[in-house]
């Protein structure tokens, strides 16, 4: 009597041999690997591995002249890549949805937020206009949007950078799809409303059985979150396993160099004598005559609510603390902590509503012009995004003499001079001085940020997220750089970051705030190992990878 043979399940998504240009430039190389039915797989790598160039080839998305040149993307027996337009439209939003990475550029701003699911959800193939927007506020309250009903007629502008992503969520589950491909979906995100949108992501996908593709450069997240990992490097897979495989024994030199640039996967943090990987920090002076070199003292900031008569909101809330010269303090908490408001009080951008920032003992809103001007060539700024802070139509040279020619510094040829050194001290060769900047790479880019805040010889620069959009080895480097700029220098540093896991790699000194107060405020060592308020313990317990830390 034969018995029954059952059948292993065919995975929902298998890759063969996928190879994509860009015209006769060959950019993936014989990439193959499957997603089961209910699985999560994490795609890892720096910038430029090929982790979102696999993700448009699926969706058959190349952008310009991308083409598939071989291979087959099998969707439960359909090959995607020899699909028609008209079998794809069956697929896009229905059997594989996609949570893109930046809710800005992905949402539309001058349309609500609901008829953009609602248009989701047309394309889906309903077509009661009633039942639609009764589905788009059920998909809305799924994805953890407080007040569904009432929202749903919002812009996105009205969301903050958390709900916006829930958005882009619902939308992409709108469909009910079988393969759900998420493209670094939490990266411009804090710790804790990270944690809470991919919790209830994963609560989402489990409850559907959905498949999870999580294309991410954060080892620890992917550790956290995924089945399995597949680890890319230069349009090729150099190595795939479970997360301990990856990250407690890999093999690959590659996938070794990305395990130890990951802030999230460090030691216990470092003593407060030492920068991130580099020489011992200047040890900063504490003897009584010894003046801060920045002293803010019970700053308030408060705004106006449009269309609420009288209403107002502190974002900035009784803030008080001081940094040492020669030392990091690293101001962290959530979005909308006041973090950035600080940033730009203690840079000029902004004025305070009551309260004092004094710099080298002088207040900047006390001072007169000419004060004011000298004591702003002492601070100052590294914004966080470089494709942003950095004029695309000006040479790498312009760029950096900029603020010397501002303040009326030296002769041109004692400026090209200047540029050449600056260049030679963020690492850079000199030969991209008459570059433009999207001839460079993100990490480069940030390179040049730096080097054009060191024009001025400041004593005093501020990081606000200075590298948070970076890969994890780009942005390793660019830490390490800023260790050995301190060390070489004297610098002082105000790093304003989300991420606790940077902290740790580079502060002497951490500044918790919450809703606009400090809530908590000390040594790195003292903060990590035995915080003391409810919430620092929270942000804490966010940072992922934590099962993985070497």
């Amino acid at each position: 009597m034969l018995q029954d043979v059952k059948e292993t399940p065919l995975p929902i998504l298998q890759v063969r041999n996928l190879e994509v240009s860009f015209g006769a430039v060959p950019v993936l190389h014989q990439v193959s690997f499957d997603v089961q039915k209910g699985e999560r797989v994490a795609i890892v790598g720096q910038s430029g591995s090929g982790k979102s160039t696999t993700v448009a080839a699926i969706l058959r998305l190349l952008p310009g002249l991308g083409q598939i040149s071989r291979g087959e993307i099998l969707l439960d027996g359909l090959d995607l890549a020899d699909a028609t337009e008209r079998q794809l439209r069956t697929v896009r939003g229905r059997r594989i949805g996609l949570v893109p990475q930046d809710p800005m550029s992905n949402l539309n701003p001058s349309m609500k937020v609901g008829a953009q699911i609602a248009d989701t959800l047309w394309g889906a193939g309903m077509r009661n206009r009633a039942e639609i927007k009764a589905r788009a506020v059920e998909l809305m309250a799924e994805a953890g949007i407080p007040d569904a009903e009432r929202r749903y007629g919002q812009f996105p502008h009205e969301f903050s950078g958390g709900m916006r992503q829930r958005m882009l969520i619902a939308i992409a589950l709108a469909g009910e799809p079988e393969l759900l491909i998420a493209d670094e979906p939490t990266s411009a995100l804090d710790v804790t409303v990270q944690r809470q949108i991919l919790n209830h992501l994963q609560t989402l996908v489990d409850a559907r059985g959905t498949s999870l593709l999580f294309i991410t450069h954060d080892l620890g997240l992917a550790a956290d979150r995924c089945d399995r990992i597949i680890v890319m490097a230069d349009g090729r897979i150099v190595e795939v396993g479970t997360p301990a495989e990856i990250l407690l024994n890999p093999q690959e030199e590659y996938t070794k160099a990305l395990v130890a640039a990951a802030p999230s996967l460090s030691p216990e943090p470092p003593s407060t004598s030492t920068s991130t990987g580099a020489p011992a920090a200047v040890v900063p002076d504490t003897s009584s005559k010894a003046v801060p070199i920045l002293v803010v003292k019970d700053l308030v900031k408060e705004f106006k609510l449009r269309g609420q008569r009288g209403g107002i909101v502190r974002a900035v809330d009784g803030v008080s603390f001081a940094v040492e010269r020669g030392t990091t303090t690293a101001v962290v908490g959530e979005s909308g902590s006041g973090k950035t408001t600080l940033a730009r009080i203690i840079l000029g951008l902004e004025s305070q509503t009551s309260g004092e920032t004094l710099i080298k003992g002088q207040s900047l809103s006390a001072s007169g012009s000419a004060e004011r001007r000298a004591l702003r060539r002492m601070v100052q700024p590294v914004f966080q995004n470089p494709y942003g802070s950095l004029d695309p139509t000006y040479s790498i040279e312009r760029l950096i003499d900029e603020p010397l020619r501002i303040f009326g510094v030296g002769t041109k040829e004692s400026r090209q001079r200047r540029v050449a050194e600056l260049l030679d001290n963020v690492a850079l060769p000199r030969s991209i001085a008459q570059r433009r900047p999207n001839e460079l790479s993100g990490g480069q880019r940030q390179r040049v940020a730096i080097a054009r805040a060191l024009a001025l010889d400041p004593e005093l620069i501020i990081c606000d997220e200075a590298v948070s959009a970076l890969d994890v080895l780009v942005q390793d480097a660019v830490l390490t750089l800023l260790g050995d700029l301190q060390d070489n220098l004297g610098l002082t540093y105000l790093f304003i970051t989300h991420d606790l896991a940077v902290v740790r790699q580079i502060a002497h000194n951490v500044v918790v705030m919450k809703s606009g107060r400090i809530i908590e405020n000390g040594g790195v060592d003292q903060v990590f190992l035995a915080p003391q308020a409810d919430y620092t313990k929270e942000l804490l317990g966010a940072i992922p990878g934590a099962a993985f830390a070497r």
